[in-house]
Formats: C-alpha cells, sequence, structure tokens
C-alpha cells in the first residue's frame, strides 16, 4: 500500500516569520520568483511591500553608463523589502531573487488597513527604515573615505563569522562579482586584490570555496 503523501508545507509558515509579518503576509499575494527574477526596478513607480517567505533577494543600484552595480544588501526569509517606495515616489534601488524566492506582495492599502488594526507595527516598519537608513550612510561613508582596498576590507568583515581555530571566514561563498558589486568597484580590480592577499598569505580560499584569514592589513 502506498504510503500517503505529505502535505505541502505553508508558506506563510516560515519560522523566521514574526507573528505580525507572518498575519500581514497571509494578506498579501503569494509570488514565486525564479532565479534572476526582477521584482523591483530603480526608478519605477511602485507602493508595493514583497514579504520574504522562502528564498533570498538582493536589493542593488546601477549605473548604466559604465555597466557598475552595488548591492546595499541581500535579504531572506522573515525580512521584508519594498518599503522606501511607500511613499509613492520612485523606487530607489532594484530588487533581484538570488535564488528561487516566494514572496507575498502587499499593497499600501492593505499595510494601511494592517496598521489601523495593529498601529504597533508601524514602530517596527519605522525602526526597520531607520536601521537600513544607517546601514546606506555608512556604506556612502565607507565608499567616499575609503580607497577599493578599504572598502573590500570592510565588506569582508561585515560578512565574516569567527571560526574555531582564531580565523574569520565568509558567512557564504561571495564571488568576485558580488565582492565588486558590494564594494562599488570593477571585479578585476577586486580579483587583483585578493590574488595579491593570498600571495601575501594574509587570506587564504577554503575547500568551500569560502574566504579565510587571521588579520587584514589596515592598509593595502
Amino acid at each position: 500500500m502506498p504510503s500517503p503523501k505529505a502535505a505541502p508545507r505553508d508558506p506563510f509558515d516560515a519560522p523566521e516569520l514574526s507573528e505580525a509579518v507572518r498575519a500581514l503576509a497571509r494578506r498579501g499575494t503569494l509570488r514565486h520568483c525564479r532565479k534572476g527574477a526582477l521584482l523591483i526596478e530603480e526608478g519605477e513607480l511602485g507602493d508595493t511591500l514583497y514579504i520574504i517567505l522562502g528564498g533570498r533577494l538582493r536589493v542593488f543600484g546601477s549605473d548604466a553608463r559604465n555597466g557598475r552595480e552595488i548591492t546595499f544588501g541581500t535579504y531572506r526569509a522573515g525580512e521584508y523589502v519594498g518599503e522606501m517606495g511607500l511613499d509613492g515616489g520612485p523606487r530607489s534601488a532594484s530588487v533581484e531573487a538570488v535564488e528561487p524566492s516566494t514572496c507575498a506582495v502587499v499593497t499600501r492599502p492593505t499595510l494601511e488597513a494592517f496598521l489601523a488594526e495593529r498601529p504597533a507595527f508601524a514602530f517596527d516598519l519605522l525602526a526597520k527604515v531607520i536601521r537600513r537608513a544607517r546601514a546606506a550612510t555608512l556604506s556612502a561613508k565607507q565608499l567616499a573615505l575609503n580607497d577599493v582596498y578599504g572598502r573590500l576590507k570592510f565588506a569582508l568583515e561585515q560578512h565574516a563569522v569567527a571560526d574555531g581555530d582564531g580565523r574569520w571566514r565568509t558567512a557564504e561563498r561571495l564571488t568576485h562579482l558580488q565582492l565588486a558589486h558590494l564594494v562599488g568597484s570593477s571585479r578585476e580590480m577586486v580579483s587583483r586584490l585578493l590574488k595579491d592577499l593570498e600571495q601575501g598569505a594574509y587570506v587564504r580560499v577554503e575547500p568551500d570555496h569560502r574566504l579565510s584569514w587571521q588579520h587584514l592589513p589596515q592598509r593595502w
């Protein structure tokens, strides 16, 4: 006798979602995105919020003149993006799925009705906006005050986790292109810096392709 099939998991039951975010997500429209799908395009008008139920999204800006991009952040289940467009103005950044993802798309009227019922959630939303504004300010400061190596060092340290042997390593594999997007530079420049750091025995590539180091020089 064939065993019964397991019921499909409810995407709204992702454990990373807080109770309030889950309740809001259930009022939205479910959207499945393939890897590379563009959910939001910089400059377009929009007033929808995307709550991530699964997968991972990247928020980035680009310059059509030189083809370069800068990554403002990557977000997973439990996070939401698009809040900066709720004022009805042009989108300040683009959002793409870096892996197959599932989102709940919440319109501004739906959010307004939710806030009327749960005014305390407005403080959560405001705190999220403030944290991201601070992160954007810090990124702008790094771009303005540091050279490419300084920005690369900062990006590596921001994405590092402590290892058991006194070393640090990136929490996940970061390609040279992804690092270039994080620091606002070319992939060639990042590759050259990492090669020099490897040759100087400051950085090594682990078998799982993550980068690890014990101490990065202050200047290069």
